[in-house]
């Protein structure tokens, strides 16, 4: 019998590490490694999610038509151009899957998010790592980067684990300034924690080569959901929707999605109170000689005088039950990034960051 060789790729992936949730020994845990909203989904959520087990014995619609209009009425788009998927993650393996191979190029920033260059390997395609500018994206290097084999440029903006993010200028400028037949990839997983922003829909329909993903699982409080979106021309929706399964989405998945972005008023109060206890914690560390970069997301990117020094405070958390992120994976080893939690979180985070510096003096 012959060898069972897998696809050119898949052997160069690293498996994906997610955010810790527990502590042997530890009880009172405050996670705040995976970005999740303190507050949960809100109440038209949660009600839609009790309904919806009524009919788990029924198969769910294929279009997600209800869904994908929902978004459109909120934020003003074309349901049409819209395509859904299992968080958005699915939706950027549809990108790559449909428009990246053996022999293309998929460009990342090297502080970007990690399932880029996995998602690159999955197709056969080579992940190019292009370096930032103290931590936010540089659109000159990109550009610099690409070839003629560069088939898709993935950008985080607003951007983890650094929090950062560029303006709407430069986004375009690195749109236009692609290779013919290059997409970009606007990932927008924390676009709703900035007020006004449009997650780079204006970007969709003035463009060919561009796509911008969201998703429930950050302010709308539905990570256990995994439910994402996307928003691109209608010639790459089209492509798009020739890989997606017909049922990638439970009815579950869709009517809570669905309430929850209808739910503009908690969102707002979930954004406000996010600015207000993020301004709050990055001053808090701030004056314990921990800086940060501004952050337009719901998370810090907390930075340290050392790796060594990280991760000490990292195991001081850890005692006191606190459970962030280290980075190092994204090229920031001597970074943590925090969640923003609710109020009695950053303070509980605060006060054990201030015993672990009182200690180390």
């Amino acid at each position: 019998m012959s060898k069972l060789e897998p696809q050119p790729g898949i052997m160069e992936i690293a498996l994906y590490q997610s955010g810790a949730s527990s502590i042997d020994g530890v009880s009172d845990i405050l996670k705040l490694s995976s970005n999740e909203n303190p507050y949960g989904a809100g109440d038209a959520a949660k009600e839609a999610f009790r309904k919806a087990g009524q009919n788990l014995h029924r198969y769910p619609g294929t279009d997600h038509a209800k869904l994908r209009n929902a978004i459109a009425e909120v934020h003003g788009l074309n349901a049409a151009q819209i395509i859904c998927g299992v968080g958005s993650d699915e939706v950027l393996q549809f990108v790559t899957q449909c428009f990246a191979g053996p022999g293309d190029e998929v460009i990342y920033t090297e502080h970007g998010f990690s399932m880029y260059p996995i998602l690159a390997h999955a197709c056969g395609a080579t992940p190019i790592k292009v370096p930032e500018r103290e931590r936010v994206v540089d659109v000159d290097a990109i550009l610099n980067a690409c070839t003629a084999r560069t088939k898709i440029v993935f950008i985080a903006n607003p951007a983890n684990p650094t929090g950062t993010m560029i303006g709407g200028n430069e986004v375009a400028r690195l749109a236009d300034g692609l290779p013919e037949g290059a997409i970009l990839v606007h990932d927008g997983a924390y676009a709703e924690f900035v007020e006004g922003f449009d997650g780079g829909a204006a970007l969709v329909e003035s463009r060919e080569n561009v796509i911008v993903t969201r998703t429930f699982s950050k302010i709308y409080g539905l990570g256990g959901l995994r439910v994402g979106w996307g928003y691109a021309p209608q010639a790459i929706i089209d492509v798009l929707n020739r890989v997606r399964q017909p049922f990638n989405l439970s009815d579950m998945q869709l009517v809570v999605a669905e309430a929850a972005i209808r739910d503009t008023d908690y969102v707002a109060r979930c954004r406000a109170d996010n600015a207000r206890w993020r301004a709050w914690l990055a001053e808090a560390l701030a004056e314990l000689g921990i800086p940060s970069d501004t952050s337009c997301t719901n998370f810090i990117l907390a930075r340290f005088a050392s790796e060594a020094e990280a991760h000490a405070c990292d195991d001081h958390l850890k005692a006191q039950g606190i459970i962030v992120r280290r980075v190092g994976g994204y090229g920031l080893p001597h970074c943590l990034r925090i969640t923003v939690g609710d109020e009695s979180g950053c303070r509980r985070v605060a006060h054990a960051v201030k015993s672990f510096k009182e200690q180390a003096a």
